[in-house]
């Protein structure tokens, strides 16, 4: 089979090194890839923005199936260019990606089929947004309501806070995707993330993880597109992933189909676990970076059939076998992230990979044969372990090993996890 991956950071890397395993694989290509990725997959110079430069590259490379891996191609319709040109593809609709492409979307769902989530309204004026939230108070969540990389949320603590994320919005500091706000309550209790592949019809739970979105030690300082993450998540117990199931997952594609958006790819549903059980926080439709990273160190099936079935409709005839150790990976960033910093600076030396020890490139490139750093986050430094403790220790001695004196990373991920298992 041949296959083309669409992206370049971590989560692509993850993917790239899971599907390069399958025995289906007899081509294998990515665009535009990273130099991690070009250990697996033959690059291709293509813009993922020019839909129609990659049906060029499927027909003359013959290729069967494409596997989607950041969200901005999904919401901006590759899969529906794809698709009518015959080419099979991983990855939703772009109307079914409104799901992460706009939250006000998502929350209009949620109320249409009684999903738990927190209550909310969406604004497209900054007088009426901060007139609501002086009559709620704080705390309570300012989102942008279009994609922003992960970074146009505002948790705010006091209503000062909150007014200030409004003007951030409809003063463009998030682009276009700034122009409407939805201002939701705040949830209390403890994050998780749940993975789900869908067909349309069926699904078929994946695994938990937890990540560290705030930019400092203890979970302070700014948010992040996330700092590291760790599977499974020992809040989403037994009953906990039944109750997401049948109570967020399940709603959302009968509500899906039912407003003729039936959903095909990956559900990553942030959740917030409250006193009164799993609540939607926001759903993804792509594989979340750095959680695909530990996922992908923990799955032992062949990944390549279950992305196809989601795509045939067949997702009830396959079944996902995962490890019972525990993945984690810290993320190295540049230093400044997430504000400004220095690019192309130079990577001397990585740890080699060994078994359950892996370095995933998320934002590396190649200049003049050496391996220099060009994103803010740019290593994913990935270890398994019995316990949460365990991978975390090799993690951190991995990432020991890594000569980048313009890197950083947080010393503390998994910190809550390794507290339950310290009791």
């Amino acid at each position: 089979m041949k296959v083309l991956l669409i992206g370049s950071g971590g989560r692509e890397h993850a993917l790239a090194w899971k599907l390069a395993q399958s025995p289906l694989m007899t081509e294998f290509y990515a665009a535009p890839g990273n130099p991690g990725i070009a250990e697996h997959a033959t690059l291709a110079a293509i813009d993922i923005e020019d839909h129609g430069a990659i049906v060029v590259f499927c027909k003359e490379k013959a290729i069967d199936f494409v596997v989607v891996g950041p969200e901005a191609p999904l919401v901006a319709g590759l899969a529906d260019r794809l698709r009518a040109e015959g080419i099979a593809v991983f990855g939703p609709s772009a109307a079914a990606a409104q799901l992460e492409g706009s939250k006000g979307f998502t929350k209009d769902i949620c109320a249409r089929y009684d999903i738990p989530t927190g209550a909310y309204q969406r604004f497209n004026n900054a007088p009426k947004a901060k007139a609501y939230i002086r009559a709620q108070g704080a705390p309570i969540v300012v989102k942008a309501d279009g994609l922003a990389a992960g970074k146009g949320v505002t948790v705010a603590m006091t209503v000062e806070e909150a007014l200030a994320a409004v003007d951030d919005c409809f003063e463009g500091a998030f682009g276009a995707a700034g122009a409407e706000v939805v201002i939701e309550a705040y949830l209390d209790g403890e994050e998780a993330s749940f993975f789900c592949l869908c067909d349309g019809k069926h699904a078929l739970p994946l695994a938990t993880a937890q990540d560290h979105k705030r930019v400092g030690d203890g979970d302070t300082g700014p948010n992040t597109g996330g700092m590291g993450a760790y599977s499974p998540a020992p809040v989403m117990t037994t009953e906990m992933v039944e109750r997401t199931m049948k109570e967020i997952i399940e709603p959302t594609i009968r509500g899906m189909a039912e407003s003729g958006h039936p959903f095909s790819g990956v559900f990553f549903a942030g959740l917030m676990i409250t006193a009164k059980g799993p609540e939607l926080i926001e759903y993804n439709v792509r594989f979340g970076d750095p959680e695909c990273q530990v996922l992908m160190m923990r799955l032992k099936s062949d990944l390549l059939p279950l992305l196809l079935a989601c795509t045939n409709g067949t997702l009830d005839q396959v079944s996902a076998e995962w490890s019972d150790d525990v993945a984690l990976t810290v993320v190295m960033a540049s230093k400044g992230y997430p504000g400004s910093y220095a690019k192309n600076t130079p990577i001397s030396a990585l740890p080699a990979d060994s078994d359950g020890a892996k370095v995933f490139h998320a934002g590396t490139a190649l200049q003049d044969g050496a391996l220099v750093a060009t994103g803010g986050r740019v290593l994913n430094v990935t270890a398994t372990g019995k316990t949460v403790g365990e991978a975390q220790k090799r993690a951190y001695a991995l990432a020991a090993e890594v000569q980048w004196p313009n890197g950083f990373n947080r010393t503390d991920i998994g910190w809550r996890a390794i507290g339950r298992e310290k009791i």
